[in-house]
């Protein structure tokens, strides 16, 4: 019976030295094969130079490199990409590959599916199918790296993908050392968004990298709040922007507010100022993000009307109310919408065949 392979990306790299020890393989092998994986982006043992010939041959007999396949890739006429992406027992996920002027940012899943049912966002319509390990976080990474033209880096990345990251903490934490570790990307390059689960906003900051953290606010009452993400029910907006004056910023840093945008919702004037009150004294930014419409979505339980996008005067209406009062907002350019690769867009129940 052929011996069965082991995932060496399962393996925090401890663990991957004492395999190779067992191996017969001095530790510092796991070190080579890391850098060789993180570094250069390699998935061939045989093309990993440094390493003897035996070790490829052992490598190739009892381990493999399990990087997601790549099973489809869409290109929209603004250069985005979304890659829909095929892990080991067949389930799938999406992530979407965003070009800019001086940027080239990557954002990842951390879940298959999303159990938070924000009604702005496609992801949760599906329900939660599992949370994703952190060789597949950073899988997503390795598998689109892959593919890139010669030359071409992935600079920044954002865990703003399909699920809610910190539904899915010890992984994900996980994940973030290795990309800091392993990958070799500065913290600051990385950011993490979150509905708002309060408890574990405390825990990412005393246990993960000291990544940029982003909130999704999206709402200035905690009536609309709660309509929109059912998550305010529990964690209300007050306590959630306690939780955000609490959490430790490292120099020159800012939490930034991701608030999406809906016609007649959430986009009034007074809306505007409330939101200039509730940040009052934060270290922060927002992130205006127009609606962008869901392929699809069935009517919003709670609303008179379905949800849609609000008319460019209204966006710069609030926009400008925002910066009158002393905020810095950027408005978030919406990418590869024709592709459904937009915030709040992602979307699969499709699984490998």
């Amino acid at each position: 019976m052929a011996q069965q392979r082991i995932d060496l990306l399962t393996m925090e790299p401890e663990a991957l030295q004492a395999w190779a020890r067992e191996q017969g393989m001095p530790p510092y092998r796991a070190r080579q094969i890391l850098r060789w994986v993180y570094d250069r982006g390699e998935t061939s043992f045989a093309r990993m130079t440094d390493l003897p010939r035996a070790d490829h041959l052992r490598l190739e007999e009892a381990a493999s490199l399990g990087i997601p396949e790549v099973l489809q890739r869409q290109r929209a006429r603004d250069g985005t990409e979304k890659y829909l992406l095929g892990l080991v027992d067949g389930e799938a996920i999406e992530c979407v590959l965003i070009p800019e002027k001086r940027r080239l940012t990557l954002c990842l899943s951390t879940q298959a599916g999303c159990a938070r049912n924000c009604r702005y966002c496609l992801t949760a319509r599906g329900g939660l199918r599992r949370n994703l390990e952190p060789h597949e976080i950073v899988g997503q990474l390795l598998a689109v790296r892959r593919g890139l033209s010669p030359g071409a880096r992935i600079t920044n990345l954002v865990l703003m993908g399909m699920g809610e990251p910190l539904d899915n903490f010890e992984a994900v934490v996980r994940a973030l050392w290795r990309l800091t570790r392993l990958a070799g990307y500065a913290p600051h390059r990385i950011t993490l968004s979150t509905a708002g689960v309060i408890p574990k906003i405390a825990r990412l900051a005393r246990e993960a990298p000291p990544v940029n953290l982003a909130v999704s606010l999206c709402a200035t009452t905690d009536a609309v709040r709660s309509k929109l993400m059912p998550l305010n029910r529990r964690y209300p907006i007050r306590d959630l922007l306690a939780a955000c004056r609490a959490y430790p910023l490292p120099p020159r840093r800012r939490i930034t507010f991701e608030y999406v945008l809906l016609s007649g919702v959430n986009d009034t004037p007074e809306d505007a100022r409330r939101l200039v009150r509730l940040l009052h004294g934060l270290r922060c930014k927002v992130n205006l993000i127009p609606f962008n419409p869901l392929p699809g979505a069935p009517p919003v339980p709670g609303f008179d009307r379905g949800l849609a996008r609000p008319s460019p005067e209204a966006v710069d209406r609030f926009r400008r109310i925002l910066i009158e009062r002393g905020l810095v907002v950027f408005i978030r350019e919406s990418r590869g919408r024709e592709i459904a690769a937009a915030c709040g867009q992602l979307h699969t129940s499709r699984t490998k065949t």
